[in-house]
């Protein structure tokens, strides 16, 4: 019945009449390391200069923005003034607000904001680039850092076309450089399924060496787990797309898969239930004797988990305990044996840890009481490791997904996918790739100001904030 409904929809008339309903077909969303094809717009209000650096940085030459002013505005056929339109339709448009400090200035952001909120490209970006609210001194500075966050998420909502808005917040200290993957990361594809996020950028731990890579993880070791197949393959593929040589991890149960997508990525595999004691020694060790004693695992990406969904109230122990065992427990202690650096096989002094919440674990969901708690936790974990590790150079970060399409996704039924598909500003499901860009570009080696942070994959999902 699901199917034949799913055929009814989707079928040419079925279309006309969700169109109708208010169901009309989602964008088509840029992905990949693709730049806009339209020109990047750039507003550097009073006091901002940064941003005008970082683009020179990325190599994107930007063009003047519109102002909504009483000047520039024309009437429509009815005599309603309108805001200026662009000659060619930017494909970006990004402010640097990180000198604004008063209510007042507030009103630049509107000024430039309005030309693009109809007139972006499809897949367009809107990026804006404050200052950190405890950077900024006083009452109203503080207060005025939150309202442009206010800003950015309804931007996310009123835009339109796959077009996305983020916030990055610059902590003291911030140079032009620390900014470059960062926001190479939003103009480009690869950010397609990330809007309405805000995450900040402190001074890199790492200086960054060199010109800006497409292959940023040449010859450095990469380890996924839960890499058989969905997510964690397309996690081992964008990687190898990017250089690096993989270790790919999956129960023993998956191991014909998880031999398939080694072999395609001529990487290695190592067969391994990640919630045995010696989990952490045995990758080490794999790696070691696959890459040679003195070398080190780049970026550690905890994708494994399971979900064991039931009520709250039909609950036993057994259920709770595994998810929390696998999505969370597992991964700490992984953590602990890859984090001494002087073994062979471990973790590089300057390597990257990334862990897999969810939007569950923000807002939580009916019937995954244990798996919004394991979620919730590798949350808490990455901020806890950020100040643990806070005088070493390793960054630990994780990312969110909210509603992605998987083969697990699939087999929900057809009205209840698509109710979750449409749940968020984009109006369609993420991609397996969506999650694994953001995952690349958090263990970017030019990323390194990035730390602590958890970035929801979720098309600005209505659940959580």
């Amino acid at each position: 019945m699901t199917g034949l409904l799913e055929g009814i929809l989707t079928s040419p008339v079925g279309r006309k009449v969700a169109a109708k309903a208010g169901l009309a077909e989602p964008p088509r969303l840029r992905r990949g390391r693709v730049l806009p094809a339209g020109p990047v717009a750039l507003a550097s209000l009073p006091g901002g200069g940064i941003a005008a650096e970082v683009l020179d940085a990325v190599g994107v030459s930007p063009v003047e923005p519109l102002l909504d002013l009483p000047g520039n505005r024309t009437d429509d056929e009815k005599g309603r003034p309108q805001p200026p339109r662009y000659e060619t339709r930017p494909g970006a448009l990004v402010i640097d607000a990180t000198g604004v400090r008063e209510i007042a200035q507030l009103e630049l952001l509107r000024q430039v904001l309005r030309p693009v909120m109809k007139g972006l490209e499809k897949s367009g970006r809107v990026i804006i680039l404050a200052t950190e609210a405890d950077a900024v001194d006083g009452l109203e500075a503080k207060a005025v850092a939150q309202g442009i966050d206010g800003i950015m998420r309804t931007v996310g909502k009123e835009l339109r076309g796959g077009s996305t808005a983020n916030l990055v917040l610059l902590a003291e200290g911030v140079q032009a450089s620390d900014l470059v993957s960062t926001m190479s990361f939003l103009l480009e594809g690869r950010s397609a399924f990330v809007s309405g996020q805000v995450w900040r950028v402190a001074p890199a731990k790492t200086p960054v060496e060199g010109a800006a890579s497409d292959k940023p993880f040449a010859d450095r070791v990469v380890v996924v787990t839960g890499a058989a197949r969905g997510i964690g393959a397309a996690i081992a593929r964008t990687f190898h797309r990017d250089g690096a040589k993989l270790v790919v991890v999956d129960i023993p149960a998956a191991g014909e898969s998880l031999a398939q997508v080694a072999n395609e990525l001529k990487g290695s595999a190592l067969q391994l239930d990640i919630t045995a004691p010696d989990a952490g020694a045995r990758i080490a060790d794999h790696v070691a004797r696959v890459h040679g004693p003195e070398a080190r695992i780049w970026a550690m990406v905890h994708n494994a988990g399971i979900t064991r969904d039931k009520m709250l109230a039909n609950l036993d122990e057994k259920v709770w305990a595994s998810v929390l065992d696998v999505n969370l427990a597992a991964e700490m202690r992984i953590n602990e044996v890859l984090l001494d650096h002087d073994r062979p096989g471990a973790l590089a002094e300057d390597g990257r840890i990334v862990g897999i919440a969810s939007t569950s674990g923000w807002a939580g969901n009916k019937g995954q009481t244990n798996y919004a708690a394991s979620k919730a936790g590798v949350m808490g974990l990455v901020w806890a490791m950020r100040d643990e590790l806070a005088d070493s150079r390793v960054t630990t970060n994780g990312v969110a997904p909210g509603f992605i399409e998987t083969e697990m996704t699939g087999k929900i039924p057809y009205v209840q996918r698509e109710v979750f598909r449409r749940t968020n500003s984009l109006s369609q499901g993420g991609q397996p790739v969506d999650v694994a860009e953001t995952i690349a570009y958090l263990c970017d080696p030019a990323s390194s100001g990035v730390d602590g942070q958890v970035i929801r994959v979720c098309g600005q999902n209505l659940i959580g904030r």
